[in-house]
C-alpha cells in the first residue's frame, strides 16, 4: 500500500516550493505549497518536508517543533493534502508552545488559504476590476 504523505528531502524541492510563492503565515507554522506540474506526479500522494531555522532555538528545541509539524502533518495531509502537491511547513518562534489543537487548526487553515488562490494570467484582469461596458451595435 503507498504511503498516505510522501516526504520531501532534496534541497532542490524545497527551493522549487519557495519558488511558487505560495505561502501562508500562521503563528504555530508557515506554510508553502506548490503544485507539481508533471501528468505522472498528479495522481500521487502529496509530500511534505519540514524545516526549523537556529532562530527558534538549540537542536533540542528545533527537533521537537519538527516532531510537532510531523504529527500535525501525519493527522490532516492525507484527508486535506492534495495529490499531486508538495507542502513545506517551517517552524516558527510559537511552535513547540503552541497548543496541538491550535496548531491543527493553524495548518488546516493555512491549507484551505494557500490552495484558495490561483495564479492569475498575466494580461488577465484583476478579479475585482470592473468589466468594461460592451459596445453599442447601433451606435452611429
Amino acid at each position: 500500500m503507498p504511503p498516505a504523505v510522501g516526504r520531501l528531502t532534496q534541497r532542490s524541492e524545497f527551493l522549487r516550493v519557495a519558488a511558487a510563492r505560495r505561502k501562508w503565515a500562521a503563528p504555530g507554522l508557515v506554510l508553502q505549497a506548490c503544485e507539481r506540474t508533471d501528468d505522472a506526479t498528479a495522481a500521487e500522494p502529496p509530500r511534505v518536508g519540514f524545516t526549523a531555522t537556529r532562530k527558534i532555538g538549540g537542536a533540542v528545541v528545533r527537533n521537537r517543533a519538527r516532531r510537532r509539524l510531523r504529527a500535525v502533518a501525519a493527522q490532516l495531509l492525507p484527508s486535506l493534502g492534495r495529490a499531486g502537491w508538495d507542502y513545506v511547513l517551517i517552524a516558527r518562534d510559537g511552535t513547540v508552545e503552541r497548543p496541538f489543537g491550535a496548531l491543527l487548526g493553524d495548518l488546516e487553515t493555512a491549507l484551505a488559504r494557500v490552495e484558495r488562490r490561483r495564479p492569475v494570467a498575466p494580461d488577465a484582469p484583476p478579479p475585482d476590476a470592473p468589466t468594461p461596458p460592451a459596445a453599442a451595435a447601433d451606435a452611429p
